[in-house]
């Protein structure tokens, strides 16, 4: 069986992370199957190759999408081709499972919405599973972009939306559908792993940028103005209160920009930036400090699923719901958040790191990950058995 997982890469650490918790259910619910990656200018051959993924037959370039006309190619050929090169076609695909975490809607081009629904016409035609894993879908405004994914969405498998408002905006598309589930983000099943750089985390408050929201696909604009100065009073406010501030890159060199940018106005001149490549490792510094004030989604859900204490700031319904998930949405920030507030925030979540009512969130949102890969793997079992 090949299985693709779609949607992931190697350098936002987020969509890599989902990348590796896919990978671990794939081994336990599917452990002979074969993983297929497809190539983009942030998953390049090598990382694919480290995993031992087969390689997709790229046949999409700007807006021609010829992957419909892949089964043409002769059998005999395509097999030749994986055996010795590792390639594979549309066709040769059993399972998709789109782990894009938040590629359509609104603030995103509608190309997205349009490979998406191309790949769920092909796949259905073929009998095969495409399967939505849990992200953040909408708002859909647009009303081409609505009146296409309205016809293409009720073919997917199943589709996972992660959070009460993705529920809503894909149900006002296609109405109450079975194939229609919401579930949390599943990385909380993921264990971190702590490198040996990392030591004193006890002491350590990391500060994790985001350049989007400085960004027009910021919904909330006024953080353009605020959010640097946000992230150095976070900064000097850590050192203030006996902590050291650490500078944590989640995602390429516009989140490094944002770091050197906050490094260079904070007070302390030699501000630690850790730009960690290994997702697990990332995972496993976030649980090793003592709080975590941080703008990527993520880095967000490492936090709290790990009960380390968590500020977050926002630039899209997502955080709000994932913080109402954990029971913490007073530990959103928001833009105009002074020194003082800051400090009283802070104080707050670390006084509150034990809080029972927290755990109890914590276990059943993993209790509801485990749930979500069980009926997956159902859905699987019973399409490629009709």
């Amino acid at each position: 069986m090949l299985i693709e997982v779609r949607g992931v890469q190697f350098v936002n650490k987020g969509a890599e992370l989902m990348l590796y918790a896919v990978l671990e259910q794939i081994k336990q619910h599917w452990p002979d199957s074969r993983l297929v990656l497809a190539p983009n200018s942030n998953s390049p051959y090598e990382k694919r190759a480290v995993l031992g993924a087969l390689q997709r037959m790229p046949l999409r370039k700007g807006g021609i999408d010829v992957n419909r006309y892949s089964r043409f190619v002769p059998k005999r050929l395509r097999r030749w081709l994986q055996s010795h090169f590792g390639i594979v076609f549309a066709c040769d695909i059993d399972v998709v499972l789109d782990a894009s975490g938040f590629a359509y809607g609104d603030q995103w081009t509608e190309g997205n919405s349009k490979f998406l629904c191309a790949e769920l016409h092909h796949f259905v035609r073929m009998n095969k599973a495409y399967i939505l894993l849990p992200q953040a879908f909408g708002p859909f405004s647009r009303d081409s972009e609505a009146a296409r994914l309205k016809l293409a969405l009720p073919e997917a498998t199943l589709i996972c939306a992660r959070d009460e408002s993705s529920f809503d905006h894909v149900q006002k598309l296609i109405g109450d559908v079975p194939n229609l589930v919401q579930f949390p983000d599943f990385t909380n099943l993921v264990t971190g792993e702590v490198p040996s750089y990392f030591k004193g985390g006890e002491k350590k408050v990391l500060i994790i940028p985001n350049s989007n929201m400085l960004s027009t696909r910021n919904n909330y604009g006024h953080w353009q103005t605020t959010y640097i100065g946000v992230l150095v009073n976070a900064v000097n406010l850590s050192m203030e209160l006996g902590f050291k501030p650490v500078l944590l890159n989640h995602e390429g060199e516009a989140d490094a920009q944002v770091c050197r940018q906050v490094a260079k106005l904070s007070a302390p001149k030699d501000i630690e930036i850790i730009t960690e490549l290994d997702p697990l490792k990332v995972k496993g510094i976030i649980g090793a400090s003592k709080a975590v004030i941080c703008s990527r989604f993520h880095g967000c859900v490492s936090a709290l699923s790990q009960g380390i204490p968590c500020l977050g700031t926002s630039w899209s319904h997502k955080y709000e719901r994932l913080f109402e998930e954990y029971g913490q949405l007073d530990a959103l920030l928001p833009a105009d958040t002074n020194f003082e507030q800051l400090q009283e925030k802070l104080q707050q979540v670390i006084n509150n790191a034990n809080n029972p009512v927290f755990a109890a969130k914590r276990k059943y949102l993993e209790q509801q990950s485990n749930l979500m890969w069980q009926q997956v793997a159902a859905v699987v079992r019973q399409k490629l058995t009709i």
